[in-house]
Formats: structure tokens, sequence, C-alpha cells
């Protein structure tokens, strides 16, 4: 078998997605997710102009080979643009692989390890009734854990919240993203968000009580110190993490937050390879890694991860919001049943325009994904309807602070 052709899809339907197709000379077809939110043509003339050039010919069961190729051929290693590249390549040929084997993804990465998969949903709210409302419609939808995200008196944009200008984009549910051509300027206060997010929880403690799993995304916004101090503020409300704490190519910052703080650590979807987790896993100053497929160069190299991070009882926690393409989606769902340090699944869904432009076979039922039967990893790509909705120039927000210094989004 050999590879004949690969094609570059970006589409829009509701929001930028680039999907890298390979087709072999047996007609078998294998897709993968290159979306990189915001810069998403980088990654498409990475792969137009120096990817794609290069597989014609080659042999597509040769995953390892040509991975390795790929990562070292091209000197200059690493980065979001080359991995979420490679990524493309290392899924579409695993989709080949497993439709040639007449199998769904899961069974060639061991079988499954357990009978579905556990996910979370984002709920928001600009104040504690409009949080709980989200919450309570989270819990309709049968999502066991929920994670928690609220406005802060004194600030008008929020990551995460819905109703924001960012909101759509951040983690909101399965809404559209609005296209900006230029980037939303959300503000931020710290003091003030340390001082309000621990009466949150508080709060929501009380009307959900106990049991439920609850999580919160601080998305690199905060000092080692002050992460270590929101830690310790939120242990009596016994979060299932508190994720990105602090920005983190900083390895070294996570040992002053977990000598200070029993809440458990999410880090990781703004990596790209093992590197950047070596001393988190090594040490044990994290719990879960977050990277996606789609960012970290495939099912091949996070599966690594996560027999690495293994060794350390540190479990798997796919990134998966709706920048992440049904696509990545399903990729990440294979290997979720696969693994066996599984720790939960980031899911959102998508919109009913995307799920027509991107047909699958993974199921959402009562808070749980299944990947579904179907060879390979069971996402077809409508190729007329995608090109019907083109790329719209989009950015993602960025952040400042009260008197105008920018700051980490």
């Amino acid at each position: 078998m050999k590879i004949v052709d690969a094609k570059v899809v970006v589409t829009s339907p509701g929001r930028n997605f680039v999907t890298l197709k390979i087709t072999t000379d047996d007609g078998l077809t294998g897709l993968g997710d290159a979306t990189l939110n915001g810069r998403e043509l980088s990654v498409v003339s990475y792969l137009r102009d120096h990817v794609a050039p290069l597989l014609v010919g080659l042999d597509p069961h040769r995953i390892e080979d040509i991975w390795q190729s790929l990562y070292r051929g091209a000197y200059w290693r690493r980065g979001p643009v080359t991995m979420a590249a490679i990524a493309a390549v290392d899924v579409a040929l695993w989709d080949i692989k497993a439709k040639a084997a007449g199998l769904p993804l899961y069974q060639l990465l061991g079988g499954a390890s357990r009978e579905r998969v556990g996910t979370y949903g984002h709920a928001s709210g600009r104040d504690l009734p409009e949080l709980f409302d989200s919450i309570r419609e989270k819990l309709e939808r049968g999502y066991p854990a929920i994670r928690v995200q609220t406005g802060v008196p004194g600030l008008k944009t929020v990551y995460g919240v819905g109703g924001s200008a960012a909101g759509a984009g951040a983690g909101a549910g399965a809404d559209a993203a609005p296209a900006y051509p230029r980037p939303v300027v959300e503000d931020w206060d710290t003091a003030a968000y340390l001082r309000h997010l621990p009466s949150v929880f508080e709060a929501v403690r009380s009307e959900f009580g106990a049991e439920l799993p609850l999580l919160h995304d601080a998305h690199h916004r905060l000092t080692p110190i002050q992460a270590a101090r929101l830690g310790k503020d939120l242990e009596p409300y016994r979060l299932f993490w508190l994720e990105d704490c602090t920005p983190a190519e900083n390895q070294e910052a996570l040992r002053l937050v977990r000598r200070h703080t029993t809440t458990p650590l999410a880090i990781g979807e703004v990596f790209n390879t093992v590197y950047d987790y070596q001393a988190l896993v090594t040490e044990q100053l994290i719990d879960y890694v977050r990277s996606a497929v789609t960012h970290f160069g495939g099912v091949s190299p996070l599966r690594k991860l996560f027999d690495f991070a293994a060794q350390y009882q540190i479990k798997s926690a796919i990134h998966g919001p709706e920048d992440i393409s049904p696509v990545g989606m399903a990729a990440a769902v294979h290997l979720d049943l696969a693994v066996h340090n599984f720790g939960i699944q980031e899911y959102s869904g998508h919109t009913p325009l995307t799920e027509r432009v991107f047909p699958h076979a993974y199921t959402f039922t009562d808070g749980h994904l299944h990947p579904g039967e179907a060879p390979g990893i069971g996402v077809e790509l409508d190729e007329e309807l995608a090109a019907a909705h083109p790329y719209e120039p989009a950015y993602l927000p960025v952040n400042r602070l009260q008197d105008g210094t920018v700051h980490d989004w």
C-alpha cells in the first residue's frame, strides 16, 4: 500500500477547523485534525507546503517511522505548529491502519480497558444564580463532573464565562465562535479573583453537596505563590482538580505549589512534547496530564506519555474543547478507552453544523463517551458541505491588567 494523496481541508462551520485527508492506492482514506485555534493557517502552510509532498509514495503502515522522520527530519523540532501538523499525519495513518484491519482504532491500541469514557462539562455564570442554572443544565445532561468558571466582581469579561465576548470560544459550550478580526481584550485583577473564588466554591458545595466532582481552570494567570494560596484556600471544597494554576513552562514553579497544597493539579494543554512534562511527572508535581492528541503530535506520542505518567500514578485527561474537531475528539476517545490510567475526558460537544460536516461514530450518552465500532477512528468528512463554509479570520482573546499591562490569557 502507498500514499497517493495528502489533502488539507479548511472549513468554518461555526469555527475554523483544519483537516488532513490522506488517500492510499487501495482507496483507503484517513483523517487527522490539525486545528490550532487562532493560528490555523500557519499549520495549513506547514502541511501543504512542507509535509504533504513528503508523504506521497510512502507506506502508510509505517506510522512510527513516518512520525520520527517528520519530527527529526525538520531539524526545527517541537512547537505547536510542527506538532499539530505531525499529529494530523499520525492520526490519519492510524485511521488507515485500523480501516485496513477492519477494526476500530482502540482495538489496535490493546483493546478496551473500560466500558465507557467519563467526561466533565463546562458550567459558568456571571453570578451565582446564573452559575447554579448552568450546573443544573450540565447535570441534567448526565455529566458526572463539572468544571466551574465564574465572573469576578468588577471585571467585565472573564475566561470561560458564557455571555462574555470570549465565552463561546473559551469553553462555554457547543456555541459557534464569533469571528474577531482582532483579539478581544479581557480585563483581569488577580487579587479580586483570589478573594472571590473560594466563596463561589463554598456556595456551590452548599447548593450541590459534597459528592459532585468539581474542577476549576485558572488558565495560567497566577504566579507560583498565588497558585499555592489558591490551592490551599480551595482545599475545604475537595476539588477534582485545579487546572493550569500557573504557566508551566517553568516546571520548577510546580514544586512550590505542590509543597503548599493537597488540591490535585492538572497541567499540559499548551504542551507539545514529553519534554515539557519530564520534571512534572518524575517528581510527581501534577496529578493529570492534559495534552490534546491534536497538539501533541498524535496518538503515538500521547500513548507514550500516558505510559510514562502511569509509572508515577498520574492519569490522563485529554484536552477536548470545541476547537478540537470531531476528528481529534474521536482519536482522543479511542485512546481514552484503551489506556489503563485514564482519568477523565473534557467534552463540550460541537454545533449541529459541525456534526454534519464531520459525521462520526462516537456517541455521548449520560455524560459518557464511546468511540463506536466503525473501522478506523469512525469519522468522515463531507467535503462539499465543508467547502460551503470557508475559513474566517478569528483570534483568541488577550488579557490585560487594570493598568493596561498585557497578562497571561
